[in-house]
């Protein structure tokens, strides 16, 4: 009775591990569901603005405010009123083209050689230039916008580019160089050292190692800086009066409807879509590289 007893007692109770196996997957399984619905969630938070712009862009004039999620009578007409006569959407598109370009162009050249001073080279205050830097970013635009208005037009530069790429570049600026100081740093020192010891000038070595390899960090410095630049509007409706420098997003600011008291919200909700869509696909394609620029040294 007692042996029986003894043998069959290990078989009733299962061992421990097994039974801690069990809830740690039971864990497991419920920490992945909360990680899955918090991401969903943040998800629809940030994609639902979107969404309702494109529903709202295919409604008719009649339709705009009748909150449905989806389009009863889905029309085109908003997008074919964007590129109607009366409205200058086409000639902003080029005008935001080539703002954006030249700041991003502009920022990358000084941001780069900057960043690199900063990481690489050894100084007296490098520190505290850093800080500058960083500091500049958190400057309030619209502190500067009335004194920046007086000088561009003292110096006859009110609606041009140079108007709105100069304001921009010196916003720009800053997240490129913090962006790119960290990628500098996380390069090791050997690669340099190296192509020093092959003959190679401290220029040649940063034209020809150490920018290839910052390929990453450039390229998501550009993207981030020309999205930036792209979405600006505040200082480009101070300093743009005529369809000659307006981008598409003072352009899109000031359509016009059919009569003088009617708000266009469908045509504006159709160039807001028309001016986002090539933003999120070029993020996407390229978002790997943006994920690696900004990680660059989290991890040495």
């Amino acid at each position: 009775m007692t042996s029986s007893t003894l043998v069959s007692s290990p078989r009733a109770n299962p061992p421990a591990p097994k039974r801690v196996a069990v809830r740690a997957r039971q864990t497991l399984d419920w920490g992945s569901i909360g990680t899955y619905a918090a991401l969903g969630a943040i998800t629809i938070f940030c994609l639902a603005p979107f969404y309702w712009m494109v529903v709202t862009s295919l409604k008719g004039p009649d339709d705009i405010f009748d909150n449905s999620l989806l389009p009863l009578s889905p029309t085109l007409e908003n997008y074919a009123a964007v590129f109607g006569a009366q409205n200058t959407f086409v000639f902003a598109l080029r005008n935001s083209m080539i703002i954006a370009g030249s700041v991003t162009l502009i920022a990358l050249f000084f941001g780069v050689t900057a960043a690199y001073a900063i990481a690489r080279l050894e100084f007296r205050g490098k520190n505290v230039v850093l800080g500058l830097f960083l500091a500049t970013s958190m400057f309030p635009g619209v502190a500067i916008l009335t004194p920046l208005f007086q000088l561009f037009a003292d110096f006859g530069w009110i609606d041009t580019y140079q108007a709105m790429i100069i304001p921009d570049v010196s916003f720009a600026l800053p997240l490129g160089v913090y962006i790119l100081v960290s990628f500098f740093r996380a390069m090791p020192w050997e690669l340099e050292a190296a192509a020093r010891v092959d003959g190679c000038t401290r220029g040649q070595a940063f034209r020809k190692i150490i920018l290839p390899l910052a390929v990453p960090g450039v390229f998501t410095t550009a993207i981030l800086v020309f999205i930036s630049a792209w979405n600006e509007f505040m200082i480009a409706n101070a300093m743009s009066q005529t369809a000659a420098a307006q981008p598409v997003t003072v352009a899109i600011a000031q359509f016009t409807g059919i009569s003088q008291y009617d708000k266009p919200y469908g045509t504006q909700m159709a160039a807001g879509v028309i001016v986002t869509i090539p933003l999120i696909i070029l993020v996407l394609i390229f978002q790997r590289r943006i994920v690696s620029g900004l990680t660059a040294g989290g991890v040495k």
